[in-house]
């Protein structure tokens, strides 16, 4: 079991940026890690993915050329760069860690773009 903690988030105003972070309580090599956000009345959407092995992400359509996700094994952490914010990327940010038997969330981090 694995328990993920995400920080970072706050108000910036459009086109700024910030940067996630996902702490988990123990080794994350064994998971692949996501990012997830959520606005009040839709369904949590998939930001990016990376694989175990970090040779690749993933990314929603809505966010490439802007967010970039990384995952640093020494830390258990994965964090999630967003430039270039937009206030459709106002959401809770969660963090993610699942094999194929299971699956883990933090508590999520709220994320608000305004002037």
């Amino acid at each position: 079991q694995v328990q993920l903690v995400e920080s970072g988030g706050g108000l910036v105003q459009p086109g700024g940026s910030l940067r996630l972070s996902c702490a988990a309580s123990g080794s994350i090599s064994a998971y692949v890690m996501s990012w997830y956000r959520q606005v009040p009345g839709k369904q949590r959407e998939l930001v990016a993915t990376i694989p175990k092995w970090g040779g690749y992400t993933d990314y929603a359509d809505s966010v490439k050329g802007r967010f970039t996700m990384s995952r640093d094994g020494a830390k258990n952490t994965v964090y999630l760069q967003m430039h270039s914010l937009k206030p459709e990327d106002t959401a809770v940010y969660y963090c993610n860690a699942r094999t194929v038997v299971t699956a883990y969330w933090g508590q999520g981090t709220h994320v608000t773009v305004s002037s």
